[in-house]
């Protein structure tokens, strides 16, 4: 584990502060995006607020002083909110540069690609990076460099908490699923034939839909489109789904930053070795798994301290089963 420069800490200070203003702006923007305008019924103009691409929307009323001060208002605002974001997006790519140029991004492109994508419809606030990308997120918290080695990784997995309605994710996503998006960013993305909640593209890599496991009695989690993927679900993923989230800003290798949501880093671990004592994992990855854990466990020690990794304070995650904690914090210790 190597700290960053400091130079690279002020890039990623800089990037962070950046990012989270250009994302408001394009939240902003996107509010905009299916407009106003005017609509003729029986002989009368009236003002109708559009919502989808088909041009469906509500009425604000008939044209009046106040409708069309409504619309002037709504223009302005619109123009402002493109403005404001077409100077961020400016001011981002000149971070980007600066990042690409100082070796500061180290996650692969394609999944900050992912997430700038769900993070435009907001859909990233209902899911959590939970594999092993998520420690991109973890270093960039500790402002080091993880082995690049415990870092390769050829899939990313998305948890959707299955306690929530899906059909709210998909109201976010345009009602067009997840499939959609990712074939946005490469439209070789297909659905695998083996396990309906996956996607693969055409050079091997993988995005893994997954959710907790909801018990017997409540139903499966549906597909947001019929063509899309099935979220499948995971035992003992609740430990994660449960835990607190942290929304880390992250610079992919072309530089450009990206929000990243992730569990508590102290679950993450302790799950992690959980994983690494199961009987039924296969023995290279309980391996890597263990030692994906115990390099995040130094990490806390060394540069998170706030994520204290004392009994005590562990102790106070009541999400996590006690038998649990004690047998997978022995191993990172």
């Amino acid at each position: 584990m190597k700290p960053l420069s400091d130079q690279q800490r002020l890039y990623l200070v800089e990037s962070d502060q950046l990012y989270r203003a250009w994302q408001q702006a394009r939240w902003r923007n996107h509010d905009y995006r299916y407009g106003m305008r005017w609509k003729m019924v029986n002989d009368t103009e009236y003002l109708v607020r559009l919502r989808d691409v088909k041009g469906n929307g509500k009425s604000l009323g008939r044209r009046c002083p106040q409708t069309e001060d409504l619309y002037e208002r709504f223009m302005a605002g619109k123009q402002l909110a493109k403005q404001t974001l077409n100077g961020l997006t400016e001011k981002l790519r000149t971070q980007s540069r600066l990042n690409r140029a100082l070796r500061l991004g180290r996650m692969p492109t394609i999944v900050g690609e992912i997430l700038l994508r769900l993070d435009e419809t907001r859909a990233l606030k209902d899911l959590r990076v939970v594999g092993t990308h998520a420690l991109f997120a973890y270093e960039s918290m500790a402002g080091a460099e993880f082995k690049v080695e415990l870092l390769a990784s050829g899939d990313v997995d998305l948890l959707f908490d299955g306690r929530k309605q899906i059909a709210l994710l998909a109201k976010k996503l345009g009602d067009q699923g997840l499939l959609e998006i990712l074939r946005k960013v490469d439209p070789s993305f297909q659905v695998s034939d083996i396990d309906q909640c996956r996607a693969i593209n055409q050079d091997g890599f993988m995005v893994d839909f997954i959710t907790q496991d909801r018990g017997m009695y409540l139903n499966a989690p549906t597909k947001m489109t019929a063509d899309d993927l099935a979220p499948i679900e995971v035992p003992n993923l609740e430990w994660l789904a449960n835990a607190p989230c942290i929304e880390q800003v992250v610079i992919c290798a072309n530089g450009q930053p990206v929000m990243m949501p992730v569990p508590d880093p102290r679950a993450f671990a302790l799950h992690k070795s959980w994983l690494s004592q199961q009987v039924d994992r296969e023995p290279v990855k309980k391996q890597r798994d263990l030692n994906q854990a115990r390099m995040l466990g130094q990490c806390l020690r060394e540069y998170l301290p706030n994520f204290s990794m004392a009994s005590d304070a562990i102790a106070k995650m009541k999400y996590l089963p006690k038998a649990m904690i004690k047998r997978s914090l022995n191993l990172l210790t």
